[in-house]
């Protein structure tokens, strides 16, 4: 069913939030900002005390949210669309971040590689057509 017949349309993806334990926010602002190079946003106040930090960078925003019962996710995953794949890998890897390559999605160069708290992640790149 096309999404003007129900009178409303999807606009994009704000951001990604993905669960960190309690006190981790250095390890967050470790890899998000350090390592992806990724701004870290002021969060609301009203939410700033829930703990947590938010980053941005390149389009993309993640929300780092504190939960009592922390797992990370091992499967589900952000999807992030990267240029220069193999300068992220590179730099991940200078990092002491484990990079394991995937060719299995059609039109696209990826790895998966995992945050400082375990949280699986996906960096995918086009494959430009020749």
């Amino acid at each position: 069913m096309a999404q003007e017949t129900l009178g409303y349309a999807l606009g994009g993806l704000h951001h990604v939030q993905l669960a960190i334990p309690p006190g981790a926010e250095g390890l967050c602002r470790e890899f998000w900002g350090g390592v992806l190079g990724m701004a870290e946003l002021a969060k609301p106040p009203a939410l700033a005390a829930r703990g947590g930090c938010w980053f941005r960078g390149g389009g993309l925003e993640v929300h780092l949210g504190v939960e009592e019962d922390f797992r990370p996710s091992r499967k589900a995953h952000p999807g992030i669309l990267v240029s220069s794949l193999q300068a992220l890998a590179d730099r991940l890897t200078a990092h002491g971040v484990d990079v394991t390559w995937d060719d299995d999605f059609p039109g696209h160069r990826r790895f998966y590689a995992c945050d400082r708290l375990g949280n699986r992640l996906e960096f995918l790149e086009p494959v430009r057509e020749r």
